[in-house]
């Protein structure tokens, strides 16, 4: 059984309809350091982190105080929007956010599945450092839910998970605000 702490990034230096890909602005990265000491006691944990800025340098200080390298892993990335307009993209996301899982296309279950798998193959306890939506996906499929949206993470919210052997279940929420994202 591992414990896994699913955190969203810190704050953005821009919005998702600005910057593709943002990295983290002055409040983000102290956000980031604060989550990291809170965890510092239960360490050292893998450190997993989407591609994105905003995340990588979210695993910075978690890097730095365990003296590691924090894997980088795809399928805990950003949803795919069906468009690189970027305000075309926020209008898109805003849009999502209102609609339940069975009614979306297969491309976005295959997402929500490949973030699923990445959580169930961690092996021992791990950080995973990603994104609103990633948190919305996973905990829609753990807790049964069909709505896109059911929780809004706040930044650096850190979500707790059990993984028994490829089975994820909720031990806690994290932090909820409503934050710029929808």
């Amino acid at each position: 059984m591992s414990i896994l702490y699913l955190i969203r990034h810190g704050r953005a230096a821009a919005a998702w309809d600005v910057d593709p890909d943002p990295g983290l602005d002055e409040l983000g990265r102290e956000q980031a350091r604060l989550a990291a000491e809170s965890l510092l006691a239960h360490g050292p944990m893998d450190v997993v982190t989407s591609p994105m800025a905003r995340a990588r340098e979210t695993a910075q200080p978690f890097a730095q105080a365990w003296q590691l390298e924090p894997r980088v892993e795809a399928r805990i990335s950003e949803i795919p929007s069906p468009t690189t307009d970027l305000a075309a993209r926020g209008a898109w996301l805003r849009e999502l956010a209102d609609q339940k899982w069975p009614s979306l296309d297969q491309s976005l279950w295959d997402w929500r599945q490949g973030a699923l798998a990445a959580l169930e193959e961690a092996q021992k306890d791990t950080v995973f450092l990603s994104h609103f939506m990633v948190i919305n996906a996973v905990l829609a499929a753990v807790l049964g839910k069909e709505r896109v949206v059911s929780f809004r993470p706040d930044y650096c919210s850190i979500t707790v998970l059990c993984n028994d052997k490829g089975r994820l279940s909720l031990i806690s929420h994290g932090a909820e605000a409503n934050t710029r994202v929808l």
